[in-house]
């Protein structure tokens, strides 16, 4: 008799979700692309604040090193 390690299970079961996931995907695309895209525009809008906030590493970054509250850098060596 043979057994089958519990990894290959998970995997099996993973590739499995993942087939399944990717047809639907295919299908609601095929199906209700003019909704999609009609929804594109907003989506845009909605990732603006997300795309904001991970560019300048929330609301401590993104600013110089002229601002008052940043440290001092250490001077350069000199060669």
């Amino acid at each position: 008799m043979t057994s089958k390690s519990p990894a290959a299970g998970r995997v099996f079961r993973l590739l499995t979700l993942g087939a399944f996931a990717a047809g639907l995907a295919y299908l609601l695309i095929g199906e209700h692309r003019v909704h999609l895209l009609g929804w594109a525009p907003f989506l845009l809008l909605l990732l603006c604040p997300l795309l904001h906030m991970t560019m300048h590493g929330g609301h401590g970054g993104g600013h110089g090193p002229d601002h008052p509250g940043d440290r001092a850098r250490p001077p350069a060596p000199e060669a």
